[in-house]
């Protein structure tokens, strides 16, 4: 059966200009709650709530919820649905928004839950994990084919520069597929919820994030030539092989710690 709506959150129609898929099956939102396992004193942001689909069984667990939309009807529903005291909600985009701000609340991190976007996921994705250090965990719905993406192994046919960079800043977990039919409007790809742990400082070892993301990009910019061509002005073939890389290697075959050890070297 589809979850109960909010009566305020009733009318509402997807905008495809906000990507907007609603979670409507029961059975997976009961899923997800339960897989994201809220505790009452929780500090939880749900990132796109929409019609309220998990916004609902989320206040049933906790004292307090705070939620980023960007669409101003969705918005003006979710203020007339809920009392401050129980629900924040902050108008605007997510690709833009200081979860940092919220983190102060949570000692115990901030949970970040939600049903991405699928046009904006890997910039958003990209957005929230530069607040790792501040987030105790993130649930998200996603398109199945960008989880896989995510927790990709090394010499695999999608791991890439999304696996890379996000490997290196969190534990991840494919969790749960969820069919098309899920959804309203359905979307026209299978979707799929990862579960993202953020790893200890300690083990965050690049000596330059910048120089980090740079090596990586310039790896994966054209996964089909070999690291001496793709590194060039980076890395040369001569380097590459004193760092124990062979230098016709393609950039899909290093692994996480591989990368940070070719990004210390180049500082």
């Amino acid at each position: 059966m589809p979850a109960a709506l909010p009566e305020a959150m009733a009318p509402l129609v997807a905008r495809k200009r906000f990507g907007q898929h609603f979670l409507v099956d029961q059975k997976v939102i009961r899923r997800i709650v339960d897989l994201v396992a809220p505790q009452r004193s929780d500090c939880v942001v749900e990132i796109g709530p929409g019609r309220a689909a998990l916004t609902e069984p989320l206040l049933q667990r906790l004292d307090h919820l705070h939620v980023v939309e960007i669409d101003r009807d969705i918005v003006a529903g979710l203020r007339r649905k809920y009392p401050p005291e129980t629900v924040s909600i902050y108008a605007g985009d997510a690709l833009g928004f200081d979860f940092g701000r919220l983190a102060e609340e949570g000692s115990a991190g901030l949970r970040v839950v939600g049903n991405l976007p699928y046009n904006i996921s890997t910039p958003l994705l990209f957005h929230l994990a530069g607040f790792g250090a501040t987030v105790r965990d993130m649930h998200f719905m996603l398109q199945r084919e960008v989880v896989e993406r995510m927790v990709a192994v090394p010499g695999s046919r999608d791991f890439g520069k999304l696996s890379v960079m996000l490997q290196y800043r969190f534990v991840m977990e494919h969790l749960l597929d969820v069919s098309p039919e899920a959804f309203d409007p359905p979307p026209r790809v299978h979707s799929a919820v990862v579960r993202l742990t953020p790893r200890p400082l300690g083990e965050l070892t690049a000596s330059d994030d910048a120089q980090f993301a740079a090596l990586v990009a310039a790896a994966f910019a054209q996964r089909r030539k070999m690291l001496r061509n793709s590194l060039q002005g980076l890395c040369t073939a001569t380097r590459l092989t004193e760092l124990g890389v062979s230098p016709t290697c393609r950039a899909e075959e290093l692994s996480v710690d591989d990368y940070v050890r070719l990004a210390n070297a180049l500082n």
